[in-house]
């Protein structure tokens, strides 16, 4: 396979995996001449969004500076039930736009469904929901971050 046929592939993997998504397709096939290439997705129901995706990884968090007391917290007990995870793959904004005001800081109330922050992904913004209302008790992102799916964004209590 040559170079340039090597970009066009990704592209259109890149594409299909979209169009999966927004279709909510589970599986898309597409043959041309010799080429053919099937992007398919796991479906999980314990999860409010799913996202064409390879198994997912788990990364840490970027640190961030935090008040003593909450580095002193147990990090054995397994997850934070108000943590809101990223759904995708892809770079995460605090703002709608560089320089305007976040869309939610620590201390925020946050209704379920308002937008906490979006993820850029193939050149699309993706508003990103607090999962539950509450308020927020910390922001585990900076803005500009690439974040994996998966990945611990904000935590709302």
């Amino acid at each position: 396979m040559s170079k340039d046929n090597k970009k066009f592939d990704t592209d259109l993997i890149r594409d299909l995996a979209l169009l999966l998504d927004e279709t909510n397709l589970t599986e898309i096939e597409l043959e041309q001449s010799d080429f053919r290439v099937r992007v398919a997705r796991e479906i999980r129901y314990d999860a409010p969004v799913t996202v064409a995706a390879p198994a997912p990884v788990a990364v840490a968090p970027a640190p961030v500076a935090a008040p003593a007391a909450a580095a002193a917290a147990p990090a054995a007990s397994g997850p934070h039930p108000g943590t809101i995870t990223s759904p995708m793959v892809g770079t995460a904004y605090l703002s709608p736009e560089p320089g305007a005001k976040a869309y939610v800081q620590v201390g925020d109330k946050v209704s379920e469904g308002q937008t906490i922050l979006i993820i850029e992904a193939m050149k699309t913004m993706n508003h990103i929901p607090a999962t539950k209302s509450g308020v927020v008790k910390e922001i585990l992102v900076t803005d500009a971050q690439p974040v994996e799916f998966g990945e611990p964004l904000i935590i709302v209590e």
